[in-house]
């Protein structure tokens, strides 16, 4: 790596973060298992503008899985076209794919300087203390006073591995949890087998590292994951989980534009009402004279995002009503009815 990246990233990231870190061990009562707690919660606090610009355009990246399967079947094999078209479905509809992905994107630089940050803090022998010194802001007499840091935490020495692999499968187990509430139904192949592949390869990768990598950094790991997955809750419900008494196709919180159907009616939820019944009256493709609304959620808002519940309608197709025949056109056992002039019917 060229020098000058180190002297940045050293002065600009990982110094500041291995400060702030060894003072918030100072000011909680020297655990530094609840230091990395506390760090995790102020970090995922930071980030929760960012996480919920993830969830919302995972929401628009469902709605639009309709119009997407449209454009595969649409262009085929052609992928440069395919390609295009799908750009200016996005631009058209405001939704920005790589805003998915940006939290984690965001959260890489973390994940390295809190590894060096523990590695170099919990360091036990006299080189190790010695490196430290060197990264501490001089002048600073409180952190100066906080060497060495005590590293025990439960059964966890978090500068090492957790040696009863325990940590390792509630990390990976939170993370493939976390990974199913976020996926959203989709009906490409090829994208059913990318959600597939992704919510087991990113668990074990990441119950791989911990088995590897410091117990405190796992500890990090899992309370993320845990409340990735809160968050997750109030924004979009269970998502996929199917013990929750929803499967994939039927999470309305999960999906905007989720729907269930019947021969008769359709149960759409979406952002608002009005949403949901232009959604239905497209699906079942009749004007709004031709069924019956049924609200059965209004939804709410939430506060920054968070509480937020889809408004979810039924709409029910009105069953027709039967055509009365002309008095003149009765039939009577297969025949008209003749009207004599006395005015009683011949048989």
């Amino acid at each position: 790596m060229p020098e000058i990246v180190t002297v940045a990233w050293n002065t600009l990231f990982f110094q500041p973060m291995l400060n702030f870190i060894i003072v918030l061990y100072g000011l909680l009562f020297h655990n530094f298992g609840v230091t990395v707690l506390v760090f995790t919660l102020l970090i995922r606090g930071v980030m929760l503008p960012f996480t919920l610009r993830q969830l919302r355009a995972t929401k628009a990246m469902s709605r639009l899985q309709p119009e997407m399967a449209k454009l595969q079947k649409r262009f085929g094999d052609d992928k440069q076209k395919l390609t295009q078209a799908q750009m200016q479905l996005y631009k058209e509809q405001g939704v920005n794919p790589l805003g998915c992905a940006l939290p984690t994107i965001i959260q890489f630089p973390v994940w390295i300087g809190l590894y060096q940050s523990i590695q170099l803090a919990l360091g036990a022998t006299p080189q190790d203390l010695m490196n430290l010194s060197r990264h501490l802001y001089s002048g600073f007499d409180f952190v100066q006073s906080l060497v060495p840091l005590e590293s025990r935490f439960l059964w966890l020495e978090l500068g090492e591995p957790d040696p009863l692999y325990i940590f390792p499968v509630l990390v990976g187990g939170s993370m493939w949890l976390q990974q199913k509430m976020a996926t959203m139904p989709t009906e490409d192949p090829r994208q059913q087998q990318m959600n597939t592949m992704m919510q087991w390869m990113m668990p074990v990768m990441f119950g791989y590292f911990t088995v590897s990598f410091s117990s405190g950094l796992a500890l990090y790991w899992f309370v993320s994951n845990v409340i990735s997955m809160v968050i997750q809750y109030f924004v979009t419900g269970w998502g996929s989980l199917p013990w929750f008494g929803r499967s994939p196709a039927l999470a309305g919180a999960g999906n905007p534009a989720a729907i269930v159907t019947t021969t008769e009616s359709l149960e759409i939820s979406a952002r608002t009402v009005e949403e949901a019944v232009e959604i239905a009256l497209k699906q079942l493709g009749v004007g709004r004279s031709a069924v019956e609304i049924t609200i059965l959620g209004a939804g709410r808002a939430g506060i920054l995002g968070i509480g937020t519940e889809n408004a979810k309608v039924r709409v029910t197709m009105k069953t027709p009503e039967p055509q009365l025949e002309s008095a003149g056109k009765r039939q009577h056992n297969g025949k008209p009815r003749n009207k004599r002039k006395d005015g009683r019917r011949s048989r």
